[in-house]
């Protein structure tokens, strides 16, 4: 035999045993009368599911038409299929929303992969997600509150002026996605650990870029692959932020009075809930929320900017809000929270932005069987509810892939079909960080410059997340004073 012959015969004997473990895999626990009401679809090939055509589909712009490919073939509410090695049910229409929302801890829970236990790891055998759960539970109070929410806004806006002041004045070309990672970054530094100084902040740019990559990448730990940086990165940014924690603490412990920021009500927090939680775990769910609010914000930025550089009336529309605000107030004065109430149109323009290009998809995990329109998802079974799913669905949206800014004006969309940040119990708190933060940058930008595309045929990089290819290098044109 020669060689290709043996790899014939090799690949022959290969492929049945694949299959046959696949499908025990995906059916392992499951009797003959769940496999029966299991919901219609396809797992895929072994071990691939369809992960091939779903990652081919969303790299390319198109993640709406694996959804509704699979809707039309065998079912506009629910549909199973295979990816990155899970069986996943996929509920695709505003009613599978509002259920995944509401029954949150009681039928599913969040899943995230396990490369983020790797990258970002914990210590016992809680995954970072569960974990993270009871620290969010005594932080969110602090962050939500309005006097804290006001706080914010102020750093928000004395960051994104020195940001200004340090990379575009003076400059006739910059490109937006460097420049909304250093603000983004920044901003997460100063607000979640307290760091003011950008230069540190930016020093870790790298870094952080590199937990992301590991994240979303191959689950190969060798030097040449995204994983392998990626960890040594994270242990060197828990070690620094660890470094802050400690810090915090003996700043706390001698100041008691002092107002606290972030990080010390954290501190603070988990003392008085008597949670043990070492130092290493605080770190790591700061990093988490770093690397949370750092992924899903600047993308969301850099979108914006290229639809305002195309869409002359939503800029005009925009630009004359902008510049309403500004002249209510002194010149030099910060921006306030009654600001923000005023940028309503520019949120819209921001939540359709959301909509054509959601900064992420979620998944979640049956922790026990349940039945959803008759069919059964059994536990330890993946949920998957993507945004495109109903964001683009022009049952929901009339002409799905126009720029309409009005679709959010009123009462706004159909409940439960616009869900950028999720829902229920688990809906990130992010959405009021999201808006403070790019409403920020927006408002800055608007009253200081013009600006336009320097490559206007610039192609979009949908993996993992919407992009402009190059990152959307733009010329600037100063506004006279």
């Amino acid at each position: 035999m020669d060689l290709s012959q043996v790899i014939l015969v090799l690949v022959s004997i290969s492929i049945p045993i694949l299959m046959y473990l696949f499908r025990r895999k995906t059916r392992n626990g499951i009797n003959k009368e769940k496999i029966r009401t299991l919901p219609p679809g396809s797992t895929g090939l072994p071990f691939i599911g369809e992960s091939l055509t779903y990652l081919w589909k969303t790299q390319r712009g198109f993640q709406s038409e694996f959804f509704k490919e699979r809707m039309e073939k065998y079912s506009s509410k629910i549909f199973k299929t295979g990816l990155f090695s899970q069986p996943i049910a996929v509920l695709c229409n505003a009613e599978g929303n509002k259920f995944l929302f509401a029954n949150e801890g009681k039928l599913v829970k969040l899943w995230m992969s396990s490369k983020l236990d790797t990258v970002i790891p914990v210590s016992g055998k809680e995954p970072v997600a569960e974990h993270s759960k009871r620290l969010r539970s005594i932080v969110l109070p602090y962050f939500l509150k309005g006097d804290a929410l006001r706080k914010q806004a102020g750093i928000m806006d004395a960051v994104m002026k020195q940001h200004l002041e340090k990379y575009w004045i003076g400059k006739d070309k910059v490109n937006i996605s460097e420049m909304t990672k250093k603000y983004t970054l920044t901003l997460g530094w100063n607000i979640f650990l307290g760091i003011t100084d950008s230069e540190e902040a930016e020093r870790v740019l790298k870094g952080m870029e590199e937990v992301e990559s590991a994240i979303i990448g191959a689950r190969i730990n060798l030097p040449q692959f995204t994983l392998n940086p990626g960890i040594k990165a994270g242990e060197i940014m828990r070690s620094e932020i660890m470094e802050i924690i400690r810090q915090k603490k003996v700043d706390v412990s001698l100041n008691p009075d002092t107002e606290k920021d972030f990080i010390s009500n954290m501190i603070l927090g988990v003392e008085e809930n008597g949670d043990f939680v070492n130092d290493e775990d605080i770190a790591s769910y700061l990093l988490a929320l770093l690397q949370a609010a750092y992924t899903s914000v600047h993308p969301t930025i850099c979108m914006l900017m290229k639809s305002l550089a195309e869409l002359p009336h939503v800029y005009q529309a925009v630009l004359k809000e902008q510049m309403d605000v500004a002249s209510s107030k002194e010149p030099g004065s910060r921006l306030m929270w009654e600001d923000f109430r005023k940028m309503k149109y520019s949120w819209n323009v921001i939540c359709e932005t959301l909509r054509l290009y959601s900064p992420g998809a979620g998944f979640k995990e049956a922790i026990t069987d349940f039945t959803y329109e008759g069919y059964t998802i059994p536990k330890g079974w993946k949920i998957h509810w993507a945004g495109p799913a109903t964001h683009k669905d022009p049952k929901y949206f009339k002409n799905p892939e126009k720029f309409d800014p009005t679709r959010f004006e009123g009462d706004g969309p159909t409940p439960y079909t616009f869900v950028p940040f999720g829902g229920g119990p688990r809906m990130c708190p992010g959405n009021e960080y999201t808006r403070l933060v790019t409403l920020t940058f927006v408002h800055h930008v608007m009253i200081n410059f013009r600006w336009e595309k320097l490559n206007p045929n610039e192609k979009i990089s949908n993996f993992p997340i919407a992009m402009p290819a190059q990152g959307l290098p733009v010329r600037l044109y100063p506004r006279k004073t």
